[in-house]
């Protein structure tokens, strides 16, 4: 059975492009046949290739990370319009927020923290300041009151919809990457609570949310002191909401 047969077999709907990226990627025979033995499993297509797309960059993807999905360029490009030299990406994952980020405004300074010590050691790979721990306890203190843009992709599925979520992210990705708690909106609590100590003046904090979510997202900002707006791009579905703080 050809590769492309066996990929469409398991359910894979852009087969060949998929056999002809993982052809490209193998360098033997035995390894392409691996490579394609993990797909056929389940295992994503970017885990297996060891490298995703996200905003025109190729960033490390290692086996077990959360994968960065394309709905995430909205959050960099909203980033990226706002501008700013001290960049904070929490919950960072592979960290392909923040380095898109950092193309997007030559030179800023990003730094990126996430709890799940297999994130950090593949954010290590694409970028240099990466940190381990538990939200704003990761980070240099010195950081606090100097964050131009505090950038957040938190998990934020509720945790009984995590059962609906494909199979792909439900065995092959972290469980912290995708429980959000109750009503998803956990970890975006306690980034709100904290944001304004660690923002500059007029930094602003960008929670990437879903559409369903970003009235009570944007409610949880406002009640700890910063102006929200939450901005959609309906092409990518992707829905975020800005923070901006304007001092204690």
């Amino acid at each position: 059975m050809s590769i492309v047969s066996r990929l469409r077999a398991a359910g894979c709907v852009f087969a060949e492009e998929e056999a002809d990226l993982l052809v490209s990627a193998a360098s033997s025979p035995d390894e392409l046949d691996t490579m394609v033995e993990r797909r056929v499993a389940g295992f994503p297509l970017e885990q297996v290739l060891g490298w995703a797309e996200f905003c025109g960059l190729r960033i490390t993807v290692e086996p077990g990370v959360f994968v960065p999905r394309r709905r995430s360029e909205f959050l960099v490009a909203q980033a990226v319009s706002l501008g700013g030299s001290t960049i904070v990406d929490l919950c960072c994952g592979t960290g392909a927020i923040g380095l898109a980020i950092s193309q997007g405004l030559p030179g800023s300074r990003v730094y990126a923290a996430d709890l799940d010590p297999a994130a950090v050691r593949c954010a290590r790979r694409n970028l240099s300041h990466v940190y381990e721990g538990d939200l704003f306890e990761a980070l240099p203190g010195e950081l606090r009151g100097t964050v131009d843009l505090l950038v957040v992709s938190p998990p934020y599925v509720p945790t009984e919809a995590i059962t609906l979520l494909p199979a792909e992210a439900r065995e092959h990705e972290p469980r912290m990457a995708l429980d959000g708690g109750a009503d998803g909106l956990d970890l975006v609590r306690r980034v709100t609570a904290e944001a304004g100590e660690w923002l500059a003046d007029g930094g602003s904090l960008l929670v990437e949310m879903s559409e369903r979510q970003a009235g009570e997202a944007a409610g949880l900002v406002r009640a700890a002191g910063l102006a929200a707006e939450v901005r959609l791009d309906d092409e990518l579905g992707a829905t975020v909401v800005v923070g901006t703080w304007f001092g204690g």
